[in-house]
Order: structure tokens, then sequence, then C-alpha cells
């Protein structure tokens, strides 16, 4: 039986059932919506709707319940429209008339507001927790190569010198912004909507900030229509989800193209690739692509849901329904990929030879202009100076370190104690202010890092 079959004299057809039945999905919600219940009970009890006896009876119902889905036991049947039915409806076949007290003064449309707020409360530390293991992972690989070189890029191209530890770190730092994301969102997540009724409110005296605090909410919520209708934190966890997806799609990338023989930087553990089923040779950066793709699923998580609030009216409608499917998805999405990709991390081997290689020495060209501004000249005089040197190894045919100190006196006013410029070491060693890429520096920003992740993360002065 519905629980509102009482207005109808048709049973609803059986494929409009199939569509508008939300148990497949918000099943997942049961221990969250017995809590919430239990809760429910006490305020009711308080506001003399209950008996002491009727409250102890739906209590004790309530956590046979709660029991019976820990050890995988509960039952669902064909009429079970959603879990909030299946709770109630086995609540009556456990203790009779009092279960249909319970559901005095609160809405199906309050009570899955509050379910949901009460399942991402517990998916938050869950998540965070996800995303450190991988910087932990992170932070182990860059104190392990605080002294490898390699080349820096941008617009895919090379450019100046950098640790291998100062890139990784590049990558914690996107990261702990998620996590500090994840840790804001909880106070505007921590809001109680039980008690807003269906849409106005409930008519008992209910004690709604007890209530809240009882289920370990911060406050309850401020108006019954926004409360039954706001769906901002789905989006705003949603969005957290898809740009953290987006992050770890960054670093994939980069992954996948340095293991390609081209590169040659980095080899995955066998452990974490795969192979082709035609071409023997191949050995695939699968799942770092995987995690490439699925950064776009979460994208589109975060997009289908925005466009499901934008024409919505006023208060609850069944539009609303469709929040936790991309809220689960996303979130095991995440708690699939995150360990994985540390793992694989953790145990790729890291060719120190080949990036040093890979490090030109046309790469030093700042540097050459450096040079020249310690000498008092002008930056952009130092820069054209220095285009020049490049321009002219290029047409000889020969790497920049390579030209003669005469050929260096004709470009401009170098001495011949230009050719430490060509050290890549010394390079790295001198860009030592806060945030480069020197190793003292890099070693002060693993120490750093290790502080905020023991500390919980947030840094209001970052």
């Amino acid at each position: 039986m519905t629980l509102w079959n009482g207005r109808f004299t048709m049973k609803l057809d059986e494929k409009a059932w199939a569509l508008n039945s939300s148990l497949s999905f918000d099943q997942r919600l049961a221990i969250h919506d017995v809590r919430g219940s239990i809760a429910w009970a006490g305020a009711l009890q308080k506001a003399d709707v209950l008996t002491g006896r009727e409250h102890e009876q739906i209590v004790n119902g309530l956590q046979a319940i709660a029991n019976e889905f820990a050890e995988g036991k509960f039952i669902f049947v064909e009429s079970d429209e959603d879990i909030h039915t299946a709770v109630e409806r086995r609540l009556g076949e456990l203790i009779g008339a009092p279960a249909g007290k319970l559901h005095t003064g609160r809405s199906r449309n309050d009570q899955v507001a509050t379910d949901l707020r009460l399942w991402m409360l517990d998916s938050l530390p869950r998540l965070e927790d996800a995303i450190q293991g991988f910087q932990i992972a992170l932070l182990d690989l860059a104190q392990a190569h605080q002294a490898t070189l390699m080349p820096g890029y941008t617009h895919l191209q090379r450019a100046q010198p950098v640790t291998f530890a100062h890139w990784l770190l590049s990558h914690f730092w996107s990261l702990q912004r998620d996590r500090e994301r994840l840790q804001d969102l909880r106070a505007r997540v921590a809001v109680c909507p039980l008690g807003s009724g269906a849409l106005a409110g409930t008519a008992f005296p209910i004690d709604r900030e007890s209530l809240a605090q009882t289920l370990g909410f911060e406050s309850a919520s401020r108006n019954s229509i926004d409360g039954v209708s706001d769906r901002d934190f789905v989006a705003e966890y949603l969005f957290c989800c898809s740009l953290c997806g987006v992050h770890l799609s960054k670093l994939s990338e980069n992954i996948v193209l340095f293991t390609t023989a081209e590169f040659g930087f980095i080899e995955l553990s066998d452990a974490y690739a795969t192979g082709s089923s035609l071409m023997p040779q191949k050995k695939n950066p699968d799942l770092f692509e995987l995690a490439r793709g699925k950064a776009g699923g979460m994208i589109g998580l975060l997009t289908g849901f925005m466009s499901t609030l934008k024409g919505l009216p006023s208060t609850y409608d069944k539009d609303l329904q469709e929040d936790k499917v991309p809220v689960f998805q996303a979130t095991d999405t995440l708690l699939a990929v995150l360990p994985v990709l540390a793992s694989a991390l953790r145990t790729m081997t890291v060719n120190q030879e080949r990036m040093f290689a890979a490090i030109d020495s046309s790469m030093l060209a700042t540097d050459l202009a450096d040079y020249l501004v310690r000498k008092r000249m002008p930056f952009r005089e130092a820069h054209a100076v220095a285009g020049k040197a490049v321009r002219r190894a290029a047409e000889k045919g020969v790497r920049l370190d390579q030209l003669s100190l005469n050929e260096w006196q004709a470009i401009g006013p170098f001495e011949a104690d230009v050719v430490q410029i060509f050290d890549v070491m010394k390079s790295v060693e001198k860009r030592n202010a806060v945030g480069g890429t020197s190793p003292q520096v890099v070693n002060d920003q693993i120490v750093e890092a290790r502080a905020r992740l023991s500390n919980g993360g947030n840094d209001a002065s970052r």
C-alpha cells in the first residue's frame, strides 16, 4: 500500500510505478532514514504526540529494522515505492498501529532531504581520507626525488628544468584545495530540514534545534520552503567531486605521456598496467586513462543536475528525486579511482637518467638573461640578447652550451664564466624563493605539506 492511496481510486499504472519508484537507488539511504525516524520519534514524544510506551515501541522497532539492514536481512516487497515506504511498512509489521503515528507532522519532502544530508555528512570524511591517501603517495614519492631533475613544460614544450618532486607537489596542492573545499562544504550540508513538513512547516511543537543536534547537524533550516527545496549542497558536492576528477585527469594525462617510449620517464608496475589482445609488446596505462575518462563523466553529473535545478518552481518537485544518483555515482567513482592511482604511483619506476637527458641546454636561456641582468642590463634587452644566442646555436646546428667564447662575446657582454650557466642543478638551486623548485625549498614544501595533512588541512592564510 502506498503512503498516499486515500485520495485515489485506481492503482498507478505498472510502468508509471516503475518510473516513479526510487527504491532501486534510495535504499542506500536506509540507515540514515532509520536514524532520522528515531530522532523524529523522540521529537514527537517531547511534543506530546507519542506516549512513552508508543515511543519505546517505535524506537525498538526501528532499531530492529536497522539491524536487519546491517545484517542484509531486510526484505523489500513490491509495494515499497521508496526507502521511506519500506521502513514504515516494515515498522507496521513489527509493532502494529503505533507505527502509523511516526509520520505525524513529517513529509517525505523533508525526510528525504534529511536522509541525503546525513548520508553526505558520512561520505565527506570518506572522500577526504581517500584524497589524503593519494596526497601521501605524492609526498612519499616527492621525498625520494628532491634532487631528480626533469624538464618542466609550458604549452607542452620544454621550458625550464625543475625537480620531479616539485612537479609531484604541484598536484598535491590542487588535491589539498579539493580536501579543503569538502571540509568547507560540511557547514552547508549540516543544516537539518526535518520538521519543514511538505513545505509550510510542522503544526506540532517540535523543538527543531534540539532535533538537529540529536542527528549531528549544526543547525535547523530557517525557512521550510527552502528546507525541502534546497539542493545547493548537492550541486556543490558534485562540483567538488568533478573538480577533484579534473585534477586527477590532469595528473593522469601527464603520467600517460611520461610512460610513452617518446618520453620514457616512468614505467608502471605490471600490477597497474594492461596489455593488448593483439600486440604482445604493449603495456598500457589504462587505469590513468580511465581516471581521465571518468572525470568527464563526473562533469556530466554536475552539469546534468544543474540543468535539473534551473527550471524548478518553488518548494519540492519530483525532479529532485534525481539528486541522489549523481551524488552516489560521483562518490563511488572517486572512492574507486583514488586508492588505485595512489598504489600505481607508489609502485612505478622513475627513470631519472631519461628525465635528465631530456633537459636541453636551450632550457637555460632564461638563466642567460638573468646572467646579463646581474650585470645591470635591463631584462627586456637581456631577453633579446639571450634569444639571439639561441638563434645562433640553432643556425649552427649545435647546442646552446657549445657556442665558443668568441661567439658569446660577439652576441653580448658575456665572459668566460658564462659556461657556469649550463649547470642544471645550479640553475634549479637558484630558484629558492618560496614556491620555487630548489631542493631546499621543495623540502620545506614537503614539511609544510605533511603538517597540513596532520592538522586537518585547513589554513586560511593560503
